[in-house]
């Protein structure tokens, strides 16, 4: 069997001062400012709303003011693990919060919820809620809202009861059909089971309604709305997390400082010219009353933020092996969509369009695509990235280097987001990495499209570390599918990826 191994490096990603690092806190610790502080002078002040149980407010504000003192971390890990030097000298920000800023829930109210049943308690908990945040959604308003989360209400999740008994039914069956599925396929564990499952459509987003994602819909489509950062007892009590405050200073700092509008750090040696679209698809009920899945596009370039469209509603049925598709017209809609947006917001057209996808091209969508773009983009490439079952072992106890590129027999190309970090010395992950299997309309530029994806799992902000499984054209796109269980079937979903995280 003839198997070729290529050796990817970790991408470099550009911060303040035009420093190029692959590893976000190695950069920020050199002084170099996030890229951002590249556009303004001094520290930046970041006003910051806080939602909470009275109970736990003193201990949330007094948590927010240590994020600017130098947190050590107790991890053994030094090379991962970076001790934190405080928000002004890392991040060139502060975070402050206004007395005015600060809402309260009545904790009469909030028992009076809690002793509510089913959905009722949901929907009389997540109108407590959004009134609050709703509340600071003023021209003067903060630039982000702390939104407090007892233990009880963040795992709370109630079946969907738009749902009829035969749809119910039919999602079910199709979750055990998946899980037997992955099972088989994979043998895996259940934290295998979940990384394979989340490039697939899943019936559970549309079985159950999480309150976490039913805030957020809710909320981020409101006037004048800023994203939320929901906190728990073990984000702000030391004594009640497993993680040191240096690692939750540095995820959540950078996830603030991100969702108030600045960009922490972006792709380098990357074309600004080049638009990365993610398609997935998702599980959604009508209002009239069936069933379908909705299609979700993610662009993005390597110069700043992206978007998000939400395409056609497509026939539950409208699937080949077992998986939804476009038809030709679907398809050329939504890349005509992208190009629009694209060109609104950086004021021209790209010269290359890459698409990825988390099934096989169907014909029909690859025709779809072309139409929609053969006339206003020089070049584009359709990229597929599934769930593997292969696994690669080299000698000794370490397993493959994340980059590592596997191709066996020149047909089948396996690509691991999830590996070795030898800067790290450790593989940080529980179990055997899993690769993604990789396929492309242009497999001589296979290396170099390896790259790009490689690269795109390192733009979550919402991270300190910038080594995700996969890229953020699919992970963002998943996210919107996701909140648009909760939304209108003719609202459009927020485009922002900050409302999201």
């Amino acid at each position: 069997m003839k198997i070729q191994i290529t050796k990817i490096q970790e991408p470099d990603l550009e911060f303040g001062s035009q420093v190029h690092q692959p590893f976000v806190k190695d950069a920020l610790l050199t002084g170099c400012g996030p890229f951002e502080s590249s556009f303004y002078n001094g520290v930046k002040r970041i006003n910051l709303g806080v939602v909470s149980l009275r109970a736990e407010t003193e201990e949330i504000l007094d948590w927010v003011e240590s994020l600017h003192d130098s947190l050590v971390f107790n991890e053994t890990n030094a090379f991962r693990f970076r001790e934190f030097l405080g928000a002004e000298k890392t991040l060139r920000c502060k975070f402050l919060v206004n007395d005015r800023h600060v809402k309260e829930i009545d904790e009469g109210k909030y028992r009076e919820t809690q002793a509510r049943y089913g959905r009722e308690r949901f929907d009389a908990l997540l109108t407590l809620y959004s009134d609050q945040i709703q509340s600071l959604f003023a021209d003067s308003g903060p630039d982000c809202i702390l939104v407090q989360f007892p233990e009880e209400v963040a795992s709370l999740r109630v079946a969907n009861s738009r749902l009829t008994v035969s749809e119910r039914s039919f999602l079910e069956r199709v979750q055990e059909e998946d899980d037997a599925w992955q099972y088989e396929l994979f043998e895996m564990t259940p934290d295998q089971k979940k990384l394979a499952s989340e490039l697939l459509p899943q019936a559970d987003e549309l079985l159950y309604r999480n309150f976490h994602r039913a805030l957020k819909a809710r909320c981020m489509n409101m006037h004048n709305s800023v994203p939320i950062q929901v906190i728990r007892r073990h984000t702000y009590v030391p004594d009640e997390t497993s993680q040191s405050q240096s690692t939750i200073a540095w995820n959540i700092g950078l996830g603030l400082y991100y969702k108030a509008g600045n960009i922490p750090w972006r792709l380098h040696q990357i074309s600004t010219d080049t638009c990365f679209v993610g398609i997935s698809f998702h599980y959604l009920k009508r209002r009239a009353g069936d069933m379908v899945y909705a299609s979700v596009a993610q662009a993005f370039s390597s110069s700043g933020e992206g978007f998000a469209l939400k395409g056609s509603t497509i026939p539950k049925d409208q699937t080949r092996n077992k998986q939804p598709y476009l038809r030709p017209s679907q398809a050329e809609e939504l890349m005509g969509d992208v190009l629009k947006h694209y060109q609104s917001k950086n004021g021209n057209l790209p010269s290359r369009v890459v698409i990825h996808k988390t099934s096989r091209y169907q014909p029909e969508e690859q025709e779809g695509i072309k139409s929609g773009l053969m006339d206003n983009v020089p070049s584009h490439e359709m990229i597929w990235l599934v769930p593997s079952g292969f696994r690669l072992l080299r000698r000794g106890m370490d397993p493959p280097d994340r980059g590592t590129l596997c191709t066996v027999e020149d047909k089948e190309s396996f690509l691991f987001t999830t590996g070795y970090v030898p800067r790290w010395n450790e593989y940080p992950g529980p179990h055997i990495p899993s690769p993604l299997e990789l396929g492309t309309s242009e497999p001589e530029n296979l290396v170099e499209t390896a790259k790009d994806i490689l690269a795109l799992t390192k733009m979550n902000w919402n991270s300190s570390e910038a080594v995700g499984r996969h890229p953020i054209t699919l992970s963002f796109a998943r996210r919107v599918g996701m909140i648009m269980t909760e939304l209108d079937e003719d609202a459009q979903p927020n485009p922002l990826y900050r409302y999201y995280m």
